[in-house]
């Protein structure tokens, strides 16, 4: 079956695909991971590309925390960041703190790690990255991190702990004002890893670029949702400022939800890919953030702004190799559709999908953790 026929188990899609449905609903054929933009022959520059991008990466469903105490605390994804990386996701949200004279990996709150917020030491999860970059040359990756980290110098030795600086993309040589260089240019100097501090002053002292020198970002959270317009979060410069070449869209609600997810990253998540297309001075998101991207179709939506970025068309589906831009592949029809009817989604990775949503409602039960930063 093809892409958005309905459909029971993963076998009943095509290659590429597999069956989801939000909350028990009839289940549709949707992508496992989205198209590789570099597939049809165009090489742009970085900044010409979307990337799908997970927010609080590392809060995996039904993680044990490394300190051996019970997490009390929201979760954002479903699968390991190895599993992340091998279903084409590309940018990760990392939120890292001082904890236990090391640098963790915590979803915490006052700018403080407790035992029961801590995931795990972050040099598990950068190791899982330097292995991806390792067995795959032609990938670039790019980190977020909401930096708590206070220790001198800690996030420079966790990252040269990591072997992650062999990729590290210098931070003299990213562009202010202008565009990035081709992506097979990056590529091809080895400098395969982005990473973006929250903290200004990191990026004189550690060499790691403050963020919002170079990416213009949404605002997070319920206020985020609203495909009406797109304002930018605090620390951003405006959405229309072009000087940021990088646009970070975010799309996810403050409490994580697994149902509501599914269903934010259907349709409502194009819309608002669109929305701030045009609150972005005519620029397609290159980071495209949600929660639970193995919930609904996320994918597609980068399929979308790639689509419009690489070639000209509606979606990289459409678009022809090695062709001129705005040459696109007449769209299939709409497969067929069928009464509704229940369906278990199968799984693409190393979590279980299912089962999920009840042990999130059990933990947002817990009044008090509405205190928790989200981002």
């Amino acid at each position: 079956m093809q892409l958005g026929a309905m459909c029971t188990a993963d076998s009943d899609c095509d290659a590429g695909l597999r069956c989801d449905g939000c909350s028990g609903q009839q289940g549709v054929c949707v992508r496992i991971r989205p198209y590789d933009p570099r597939s049809k022959g165009r090489d742009l520059p970085f900044n010409e590309y979307s990337w799908l991008t997970t927010h609080n990466s590392f809060a995996r469903q039904g993680a044990v925390s490394a300190t051996g105490t019970p997490l009390l605390t929201f979760t954002n994804q479903q699968d390991s960041i190895t599993s992340q990386l091998n279903n084409g996701v590309r940018g990760l949200m990392l939120d890292m703190y001082d904890f236990e004279n090391d640098v963790w990996l915590c979803h915490s709150f006052g700018g403080q790690c407790f035992n029961f917020t801590a995931f795990q030491p972050a040099i598990n999860v950068l190791r899982e990255i330097q292995v991806f970059l390792e067995a795959n040359p032609s990938e670039v990756v790019t980190i977020f991190i909401e930096d708590y980290v206070r220790s001198t110098n800690g996030l420079t030795r966790v990252f040269n702990a990591s072997g992650l600086m062999t990729y590290w993309y210098p931070v003299d040589q990213m562009p202010r004002n202008g565009s990035w260089p081709l992506l097979s240019s990056m590529i091809n100097q080895n400098h395969r890893l982005l990473v973006f501090t929250s903290i200004a002053s990191k990026e004189a002292s550690e060499g790691i670029a403050y963020e919002w020198n170079y990416v213009v970002e949404n605002q997070y959270g319920d206020e985020g949702l609203n495909s009406t317009t797109c304002p930018n979060r605090t620390e951003s410069s405006p959405m229309d400022t072009t000087s940021k070449s990088l646009v970070l869209m975010n799309y996810f609600q403050e409490n994580p939800v697994g149902s509501v997810a599914c269903s934010n990253n259907l349709s409502p998540l194009v819309s608002m890919l669109g929305t701030c297309h045009n609150y972005s001075a005519n620029r397609w998101a290159n980071f495209v953030a949600v929660d639970f991207y193995l919930l609904g179709d996320a994918p597609e939506a980068v399929n979308v702004a790639n689509g419009h970025m690489v070639c000209g068309c509606d979606n990289f589906a459409y678009c022809r190799s090695n062709a001129t831009f705005g040459t696109c592949d007449v769209p299939p029809p709409p497969p067929p559709s069928s009464s509704p009817r229940s369906t278990t989604p199968g799984s693409t990775s190393d979590a279980s999908i299912t089962g999920g949503f009840s042990m999130l409602s059990k933990v947002a039960t817990f009044s008090w953790l509405l205190l928790l930063e989200f981002i």
